[in-house]
């Protein structure tokens, strides 16, 4: 194994998601160094400026664009690269683009580092998780997606408010693909322990299968309605890659979901989709099995089969 320098981080990509995923690193003084790779290097080189200018508020760090040969050492390759998504378009539209567009980046990365943990975040990021383990040759555990990190956020958020509770308080999971087959999983969704539907109805809400359809829909639909209005996410899918990031270099364990490669997870191999798992300093330990009726896994089922089909026309 090459010797990695564990407070080094590389962002590929300095679009939306990428520029703002470097914002939330630098700010959360996890790393002290950040080396920044776009197809512009004119474009890693200003973002890798105005970042800078920032640090006087923040800790010391090392930010500059660079070429591939400067991630040899890195211990976190974030990649967020890839086309955007535009208005009308789902993730899955995407894919063609960005497979192409990954057979060209994930060797490169291969190349120069064959011991980092890569974090997917460019989407279809399911399809593209899967497509950069089969392209970079590295173990599983070292390359996954950040997959329903944001889904389940905004899914807290959303229940937090209609609950009027401080959503930290809510353990509640997005599964599946991240897109519009993703399923709410509310047969294991609680607050501090205490069963969703009994929660609700002590802040008096009584009507749950509306409310649940209701707010399960927002989430899925969050990304469609803010770029119809601002053109591009990249806000809440930057404090994801931040939160995973902390996860991997604190070693923390946390439970989270990312999309990994799965093997026999309620009948379902060789596909990547998120499930809860465990993330710590050596990427995903493990997956975590969580309270599912007959129905949501019957949709997770259906999930991975719409992203199997994607994967074998394109890959």
């Amino acid at each position: 194994m090459a010797v990695l320098n564990h407070r080094k981080v590389a962002v590929i990509g300095c679009g939306f998601v990428g520029a703002a995923s470097a914002f939330a690193i630098m700010e959360s003084g996890l790393f002290s160094e950040m080396v920044l790779i776009d197809v512009s290097k004119d474009k890693a080189e200003g973002e890798a400026l105005d970042i800078s200018h920032g640090l006087p508020f923040a800790k010391p760090m090392k930010i500059y664009a660079g070429d591939y040969k400067d991630i040899s050492d890195a211990y976190v390759i974030v990649v967020t690269a890839g086309a955007g998504q535009k208005p009308g378009e789902t993730r899955l539209d995407l894919v063609k683009k960005n497979v192409g567009i990954f057979k060209s980046i994930i060797p490169q990365i291969a190349d120069v580092n064959k011991d980092a943990i890569m974090l997917i975040v460019a989407n279809p990021v399911d399809i593209l998780t899967y497509a950069a383990q089969k392209l970079s040759g590295y173990p599983e555990n070292r390359v996954f997606g950040s997959g329903t990190t944001l889904d389940t956020a905004r899914f807290k958020y959303l229940l937090g408010e209609h609950l009027g509770v401080d959503s930290r308080s809510v353990h509640a999971f997005i599964i599946g693909e991240h897109g519009d087959s993703e399923i709410a999983a509310w047969s294991s969704a609680n607050v501090s322990g205490i069963p969703i539907n009994d929660f609700c109805e002590m802040r008096g809400h009584f009507d749950h299968e509306t409310s649940m359809k209701k707010i399960a829909d927002n989430v899925k639909n969050s990304a469609y309605e803010i770029i119809e209005k601002k053109g591009a996410t990249y806000y809440g899918i930057a404090m994801s890659v931040r939160r995973i990031c902390e996860a991997i270099v604190r070693d923390e364990k946390t439970i989270l979901p990312i999309s990994s490669i799965q093997h026999d997870n309620h009948g379902i191999s060789d596909v990547a989709l998120s499930m809860p798992a465990i993330v710590g300093k050596d990427g995903v330990e493990c997956t975590v099995p969580i309270s599912l009726s007959d129905q949501e896994i019957a949709d997770l089922k259906v999930s991975a089969d719409t992203l199997r089909g994607v994967i074998d026309d394109v890959l």
